[in-house]
C-alpha cells in the first residue's frame, strides 16, 4: 500500500482531500467504486469515521473525499489514517492512505 502526503487541516473547516491513483491505472482502466474510510492512527477520537462527509467521488485516477471538522467533528491534536480503497475496470483492488492531523492553528 501506498502513502500519500496530506497537509494538516484547522479544526472547523470542511475540505476535499484528493488521493491520486492515476499512476496506478493502466491506459483506458478507471476507478469503477471508491470508498474512504478514517481511524484514528495518535490520540482519542471515540467516533473518528464522523469526519468522513458523504461519498468519495472519482474522476480521471482521482478520489476526492470531503473531510469535515466542524461542530463535533474532529478532535484537534488527533492524527487519523484515511485509506482509500478502490476497484477498477480491469479488476485490481488498489489503496492508498495517509495521515490527517487537526489542528487549532497551522503550523
Amino acid at each position: 500500500m501506498s502513502r500519500i502526503v496530506i497537509p494538516p487541516i484547522l479544526k472547523n473547516v470542511k475540505q476535499n482531500i484528493p488521493f491520486d491513483f492515476s499512476s496506478l491505472l493502466a491506459i483506458g482502466e478507471t476507478i469503477s467504486t471508491q470508498v474512504v474510510t478514517a481511524s484514528v492512527y495518535s490520540g482519542t477520537d471515540a467516533a473518528p469515521s464522523n469526519i468522513i462527509s458523504g461519498s468519495a467521488t472519482a474522476s480521471s485516477g482521482i478520489v476526492t473525499q470531503l473531510i469535515d471538522t466542524t461542530g463535533t467533528n474532529g478532535v484537534a491534536g488527533v492524527t487519523y489514517e484515511l485509506l482509500a480503497a478502490v476497484t477498477t475496470s480491469a479488476g485490481q483492488t488498489l489503496h492508498l492512505s495517509g495521515y490527517l492531523t487537526i489542528t487549532l492553528d497551522l503550523p
